[in-house]
């Protein structure tokens, strides 16, 4: 099949193979799972009643193909199939015997009281149409209806999505991780202090007119890697090995805390690496912990955790590292580990304001040699 093709019929967002398959396989246990569960608890039902209605199936692939769809989270599937059940039932009754009008109430109103109520779930509409086309005085036409088989088995539909999410490594309910706050202040992470805000994407979908299937939070982590991307390819060209001071002050993982303390002191460095006798990178010291720890040797107080790159890696890698806090530099090593240079906060941004002085200087040229129209 040409790719143009399955890129067509995939839609515009590339879906993995091996994430179909995982969706259907969840599919083929989940729905079993649900009949058999619901099987289980309403055997004391009519038996007559059915206890798998067509609408799950819709669900079932939103909640496992789609697990990060608000129309797919538990509030949706629960609410949206019951309250559109809900329904269904009273417009069957009070419509009768006009199944044709009492399906037509039936949806309107479902899409209705869905949205008023923040449970959208499209299979709600085949929830509340199907309850209207099957109403009489007796079965699905009674209100227990809305919870045999339709919230029993929007319930257990949910829970064996939640158990497959959980053995395949997948979010649901879905939840976009909050950004990482180092120092545990009310103030915003530093990449996250300018540029858009949460609001100025609340007030794009206010003015945007439709509806969309995504959430806020998910819109906005979306857009944030959208800009980590295009500032990886703008500056991908730029490599560690361009960047990195050469000429490291360090200290030896043998030596006395109270000798690297005073070597520290006479450079006036607040961090060192610390290396072993084939100056490979083991860690990193800080004069705090030295002085703490002076008596012993620097084996002893050193940090093992320290971020380290190649030479050869562009410097775009080291924008959530170097600008999140929970790092100030990088080591960049050999694969041995041996130490060839450093990079800190201070080189990086160095760097980068220098890039953009350069583009903000090209860009000025281009509009007075009359290349680009700065009206545009």
């Amino acid at each position: 099949m040409p790719n143009s093709l399955v890129q067509a019929l995939r839609g515009r967002q590339p879906i993995r193979p091996q994430d179909l398959l995982r969706s259907g396989l969840g599919a083929l246990i989940g729905i079993p799972a649900t009949g058999l569960l619901a099987h289980l608890v309403a055997s004391g039902q009519p038996s007559a009643l059915p206890l798998l209605v067509p609408p799950i199936g819709a669900s079932a692939v939103l909640a496992f193909a789609v697990p990060a769809s608000p129309l797919a989270q538990p509030r949706a599937v629960i609410g949206g199939n019951m309250v559109s059940a809900l329904a269904g039932v009273t417009c069957a009754l009070a419509f009768h015997p006009h199944p044709a009008l009492a399906a037509a109430a039936a949806v309107a109103c479902a899409i209705i009281a869905m949205g008023l109520l923040g449970c959208l779930h499209p299979p709600g509409g085949a929830v509340a149409l199907g309850a209207a086309l099957v109403a009489g005085p007796v079965g699905p036409a009674s209100y227990g209806y809305v919870f045999v088989p339709v919230g029993l088995c929007s319930v257990l539909l949910v829970l064996s999505a939640m158990a497959y999410a959980r053995v395949v490594g997948r979010s649901y309910p879905h939840r976009v991780p909050p950004p990482a706050n180092v120092h545990d202040t009310r103030d915003a992470p530093p990449q996250r202090r300018v540029g858009f805000t949460q609001a100025d994407i609340d007030n794009a979908l206010a003015h945007y007119g439709d509806l969309l299937d995504v959430d806020g939070a998910d819109l906005d982590a979306l857009f944030r890697e959208v800009e980590l991307q295009a500032h990886r390819r703008i500056h991908a060209h730029i490599l560690c090995s361009d960047i990195m001071s050469r000429d490291v002050l360090s200290v030896d993982l043998h030596q006395s805390a109270e000798s690297a303390l005073a070597y520290m002191r006479a450079h006036d460095l607040r961090s060192a690496p610390v290396i072993d006798s084939e100056r490979r990178v083991v860690g990193m010291v800080r004069r705090a912990e030295l002085q703490t720890g002076r008596e012993g040797p620097v084996e002893a107080v050193l940090d093992p955790f320290v971020h380290k790159v190649r030479p050869g890696t562009a410097i775009e890698a080291l924008l959530p590292i170097l600008s999140s806090g929970v790092a100030h530099e990088a080591m960049v090593v050999d694969e041995n580990r041996v130490l060839l240079g450093i990079i800190t906060q201070t080189d990086l941004l160095g760097v980068l304001y220098r890039a953009h002085i350069v583009e903000a200087v090209a860009l000025q040229r281009a509009e007075e040699s009359g290349a680009i129209d700065p009206a545009i």
